[in-house]
């Protein structure tokens, strides 16, 4: 068979391009509006505790063209940690990894419930039980950004907060 046919042919068996692709290919990826929904906690901030003192030092910032959020954590106390969130399109759902200096994993999932982006995960306590955190993150009318953490020993069945904190936009 001459070369020139076996091209024709082989081009003839590959899949042809649909519009639908093509157009998908053209938008950016994370440009639906879920994408922005965790937007408020981007920025450099100093973060004061319910005494406010200062808990430590944050930065979030927009990763992978808009498709993700970094937070770079320095608590006050030298601790250091690290998080990346994203909106998983598929399950309609945030997720949020944190790891820090100690060797800790934390995986959360949620999502914005009355304008407050709610994420919850388990982490094993000390002892090897399993304990609950749930994390809230809301904006103030102010641009300053409240996190209230709780922790549940019981399933969810009773919450104590660990941390409550206000997020202070630094320059």
């Amino acid at each position: 068979m001459a070369p020139r046919i076996a091209g024709a042919m082989i081009a003839l068996l590959l899949p042809m391009p649909h519009a639908a692709a093509a157009q998908e290919e053209a938008t950016p990826a994370c440009e639906a509006p879920e994408y922005r929904q965790f937007d408020f906690w981007v920025g450099t901030w100093r973060v004061e505790n319910s005494a406010g003192g200062e808990a430590g030092r944050n930065r979030i910032e927009r990763i992978l063209d808009g498709c993700a959020l970094q937070e770079s954590w320095v608590g006050a106390g030298g601790g250091k940690g690290h998080s990346y969130s994203i909106y998983d399109a598929r399950s309609g759902r945030w997720h949020q990894t944190w790891v820090d200096d100690q060797g800790r994993l934390l995986q959360l999932d949620g999502g914005l419930e009355e304008g407050r982006m709610v994420l919850e995960g388990q982490w094993s306590g000390p002892d090897g039980s399993a304990v609950r955190h749930r994390i809230g993150w809301g904006p103030l009318e102010d641009g300053r950004v409240r996190q209230v953490w709780e922790i549940s020993r019981d399933d969810g069945e009773s919450w104590n907060t660990v941390f409550d904190g206000i997020y202070i936009p630094l320059g």
